[in-house]
């Protein structure tokens, strides 16, 4: 069956590979779509430290199930279209054993530290599968971009009395802004780019804020009454947008990092201290893949409008090469295994 690899940084072939093995509690699934994030592109680009080549990429990930293991559960039928749970767990490890196995400290998600599903068929756990009846292939694969964002909206115990401050709206920033709205929280949104801005309005957000025009600031300081954000979660991975996040923040605030930065970040620590904050990271998604999957078959706000551009499976190079000369032009990228 055909597969992407890449095989070294900037270098994407298309492989022949087997097909994978059933096992007796897995299912089968012909994959339709894989979305792209920003991983993917680091990946690309040589940058991600985790990743080894060559490497099958594909972590977005959406099909339908053609056949299922002897022990799989009723519940669990051919012809479902699910989406994947791309992340794997030990079950030994302190944060597995403290119920949190998506920070699982021996973690493998697909396409990156293990090789992904940018392939025909995939064979997986079926606990790893999550249906619905309601949502097309191409909006399954948006699922779990949303989760992690979802998930950073639960780190922060966001809820109706709350103001939150959602820095960066790329797909992870959108997915945070929505639950966050979800939750009842009055939700501010910043970005460098009027279109995501745009975008994160549609999804939730009452404000937005163009920190390449406005003082960011300035503008949180107005609309709080000098307080700060309750909640303020970082979606960006730039020593700026973290210490941001720290300076937007309330006394008693919380502060949730969700994007990598690539470099050291400095603090004025005395901050930490004196607004007593909890900081916290936000890895992957924990347990909210049914409750976004929920939210999208609400259908009411238009998650189809992240997609940018839908590739076919053989100009998955191009894509990726489109992606890295011009990154601000892309909110999400899908790759049609079945083009």
């Amino acid at each position: 069956m055909k597969a992407i690899s890449f095989s070294a940084p900037r270098k994407v072939e298309t492989i022949t590979m087997p097909a994978p093995q059933l096992g007796p509690e897995d299912v089968m699934v012909d994959i339709h779509y894989v979305g792209l994030c920003g991983s993917d592109l680091n990946t690309y680009r040589g940058l991600f430290p985790l990743v080894t080549y060559p490497r099958i990429p594909g972590h977005e990930v959406s099909g339908g199930i053609v056949a299922k293991g002897e022990q799989v559960p009723e519940s669990v039928n051919e012809g479902d279209r699910v989406m994947l749970s791309p992340y794997s767990h030990c079950g030994l490890c302190p944060a597995c054993r403290a119920g949190r196995p998506n920070c699982c400290q021996f973690n493998q998600t697909l396409g990156l530290q293990r090789d992904g599903a940018m392939t025909s068929k995939f064979a997986i756990h079926y606990s790893k599968v999550f249906p619905s009846k309601v949502l097309s292939f191409q909006e399954l694969a948006l699922v779990e971009p949303l989760a992690v964002g979802y998930h950073a909206a639960n780190r922060g115990r966001v809820t109706e009395v709350d103001t939150v401050l959602i820095i960066g709206c790329g797909t992870i920033g959108i997915g945070a802004i929505s639950a966050a709205a979800r939750k009842g929280a009055m939700v501010i949104a910043t970005d460098i780019d009027d279109a995501k801005l745009a975008d994160a309005r549609k999804f939730g957000a009452q404000y937005t804020i163009n920190s390449t025009k406005e003082n960011e600031l300035a503008v949180i300081g107005e609309l709080t009454d000098r307080e700060g954000v309750s909640v303020a979660i970082e979606a960006v991975g730039l020593p700026e947008t973290f210490r941001l996040a720290v300076d937007a923040v309330a006394f008693a605030g919380r502060v949730v990092y969700i994007g990598y930065a690539k470099e050291e970040v400095s603090y004025d620590t005395t901050k930490f201290v004196r607004k007593e904050l909890d900081i916290m990271g936000s890895r992957n998604a924990l347990r909210v893949f049914p409750a976004v999957i929920k939210m999208m078959e609400r259908r009411q706000q238009p998650f189809m409008d992240m997609i940018t551009r839908i590739y076919p499976f053989d100009e998955t190079a191009q894509a990726f090469r489109d992606w890295d000369a011009g990154p601000g032009k892309f909110t999400k990228i899908l790759i049609d295994l079945t083009a």
